[in-house]
């Protein structure tokens, strides 16, 4: 089989998984389009198989209960049989086109290949998107460069290279065995393509070609529990300490982005233990760490002065 598998996990998607399945159909490489759906309690495999074109490239997998978006991706790999696959998620879509010119804008050479992301929001989709990186032309990504792109820096927009979604060598995952981790419902692309990229993956970064990603505010993104930035450090930490021939580079690389998650995490589980009126365990969250001090403050200022009413016109 030639041509590219598109893996669509969905759960309680039935509002917008028909969009991101027609504008996967709707891809001319595209010669499969997988949609698991985990577990789901609304209509999300009823809107999915009812965007069938008859062409017989859409699979349904329904799965009997969650198993989070790690354990639905693997499920498509292990379903798809193309040589090169891609993640959609289901509340975004990819605009006409947008595999044909990726394959285009990456030239030979590659491993992973991921452009730009489109950013719009919730109710305006058809707007005007906005490009989170802004490239120019195409350049080759490095371990350190795409995991210092996952550290949030207040002082600019978020720019977080794990929201990529790159077209992957089906040859390149299968040799590694590499799959995405199924202990984790947070991160979970960050640490696959961190994963490829410790072991040598060619990664093309190209300007946008057209995915575009739907902000929502009830995204898991943008929740982050505290249970689930443990577990994205946990991985992260064995990821590093599993891989004895990992440059000293890219270990430190991957020990500052888990510091910043595990401030995360001291973060929400400060937060909880004052709801919860614990303040000896406020304590001991709030002064881990000085960087952890430093960061709830600034977390706490900012939260602060965007809860505050604006003036002016």
């Amino acid at each position: 089989m030639n041509g590219v598998a598109i893996l669509i996990a969905a759960k309680d998607a039935a509002a917008t998984v028909g969009r991101a399945v027609g504008s996967a159909l709707a891809q001319r490489a595209a010669a499969e389009v997988i949609l698991v759906d985990d577990g789901s309690i609304d209509g999300t495999a009823a809107a999915a198989a009812a965007m069938d074109d008859g062409t017989g490239r859409l699979r349904v997998i329904r799965l009997p209960d969650s198993r989070g978006p790690s354990a639905a991706r693997n499920r498509a790999l292990e379903a798809s049989a193309a040589p090169m696959a891609c993640v959609l998620d289901a509340d975004d879509f990819m605009l006409p086109g947008r595999i044909d010119r990726l394959l285009a804008a990456a030239g030979e050479g590659w491993d992973f290949a991921a452009d730009d992301l489109l950013l719009a929001t919730q109710g305006a989709e058809a707007a005007p998107h906005r490009p989170m990186l802004g490239l120019a032309s195409r350049t080759m990504l490095g371990f350190d460069a795409f995991v210092a792109g996952n550290i949030a820096d207040p002082r600019r927009p978020r720019q977080e290279l794990g929201y990529l979604k790159p077209l992957m060598r089906r040859q390149f995952l299968d040799r590694l065995g590499l799959r995405y981790d199924e202990r984790v419902r947070l991160g979970e692309d960050y640490l696959l393509y961190a994963a490829a990229l410790a072991r040598g993956a060619r990664t093309h970064l190209v300007p946008a070609c057209g995915y575009v990603a739907v902000a929502r505010p009830d995204s898991l993104s943008h929740r982050h529990r505290a249970e689930d930035l443990l577990a994205l450090a946990e991985a992260e930490a064995e990821l590093e300490h599993g891989s004895a021939d990992l440059p000293r580079s890219v270990a430190a690389a991957l020990r500052r982005h888990r510091q910043h998650v595990m401030m995360k995490y001291r973060h929400r589980m400060a937060l909880e233990a004052k709801r919860q009126r614990r303040p000896l365990a406020l304590a001991r969250h709030l002064f881990a760490t000085p960087a952890t001090a430093w960061h709830i403050a600034a977390e706490t200022i900012r939260a602060r002065r965007a809860a505050l009413p604006r003036v002016g016109p």
